[in-house]
């Protein structure tokens, strides 16, 4: 329970939360911490910030303070690859241990967060993400919540898995096929090998070589064989992915694949990406944007499948919500 009393009569009181002082455009902080003993020498303080009375609280057996329950709600969610903060005023920041992707269990986020007086607020899901790079806030909304209340998020959090993790990327070794008979018979320079190594070197990918190639199936098809017996992860198939009659890029990889996912994707530019497996090789086909967009569905994809996961065609689908970029 939480009282109310006239500041110049709070001399030898405690603090029941912490008091915030804001100098706008200088300082936003705090200027008494909750459980600090009012002193004579306060008052003038606490009145120039606008404070003509505080709280004095005495919490029932089903009380918790905002900031002891937003250490709860951080214990609930800990994992190794996520840092946690002090509490504050009710919050906590969450920030990344290493580089990586940021997995949330969206179900479980929308649960907690239906409770009420409790908020998780994160970055998107499958977001790529550096190290020590802020990735969600954790906020008790009231000063005082009911344990039940936390109880019942506790109790939501310890039947799933993690409710957020940063999967960190593999050091994969990455080979592209370049096609087009352009390309092949030199009428003009390749313009996707310098973009995708920039891509790749940002994730620490291992650039295993490049194949340029005419735009024949049989052709596309030995280039892929090829750079996976050298110990490729990943190989990205890039032109010839429309569907003129030259374009053999889907077919070949076709071909050399045991799993095709998708022939499409929901996301503009790079709808007409393509995603397959050759066993544990990830093959993807690279339509021309992404020479010219700096953001396309390649960008998506790309954390995802370093970060290992395996992919299926119910996660293709998803990505429309959101996939106009």
């Amino acid at each position: 329970m939480k009282r109310e009393i006239r500041v110049e009569d709070a001399v030898g009181m405690v603090l029941a939360h912490d008091l915030t002082k804001i100098v706008p455009g200088e300082f936003k902080g705090r200027l008494f911490q909750k459980g600090h003993v009012v002193a004579e020498k306060d008052i003038e303080q606490l009145l120039a910030i606008g404070k003509e009375h505080i709280y004095v609280l005495s919490l029932e057996e089903d009380e918790v303070h905002e900031d002891v329950a937003a250490s709860r709600m951080a214990a609930a969610i800990a994992h190794r690859s996520l840092l946690f903060s002090e509490p504050n005023e009710g919050k906590v920041t969450v920030k990344s241990a290493h580089a990586g992707l940021l997995t949330i269990d969206v179900e479980a986020l929308y649960a907690v967060n239906a409770l009420g007086d409790l908020a998780v607020v994160t970055k998107r899901a499958h977001s790529a993400v550096t190290e020590n790079q802020t990735v969600a806030g954790l906020r008790a909304i009231p000063l005082i919540v009911r344990d039940e209340r936390l109880t019942a998020f506790e109790t939501i959090l310890a039947k799933t898995g993690p409710l957020l993790e940063v999967l960190p990327f593999r050091r994969a070794s990455v080979g592209v096929v370049t096609t087009g008979s352009e390309v092949y018979k030199g009428r003009i320079e390749d313009r996707f090998g310098p973009v995708l190594r920039a891509k790749l070197q940002i994730y620490g990918a291992r650039w295993l070589g490049q194949e340029i190639v005419d735009d024949a199936t049989d052709m596309i098809a030995q280039a892929i064989d090829g750079l996976i017996e050298r110990g490729a992860d990943i190989v990205l198939v890039t032109g010839g992915m429309s569907v003129d009659p030259d374009d053999r890029s889907p077919g070949a990889i076709a071909k050399v694949a045991t799993e095709v996912v998708s022939y499409g994707v929901p996301m503009l530019p790079g709808s007409m990406s393509m995603l397959a497996y050759r066993h544990d090789v990830v093959l993807m086909g690279l339509p021309g944007c992404v020479i010219f967009d700096s953001v396309t569905a390649f960008d998506h994809l790309l954390p995802r499948v370093l970060a290992g996961q395996r992919l299926t065609g119910a996660d293709i689908a998803e990505l429309g919500h959101g996939g106009l970029l």
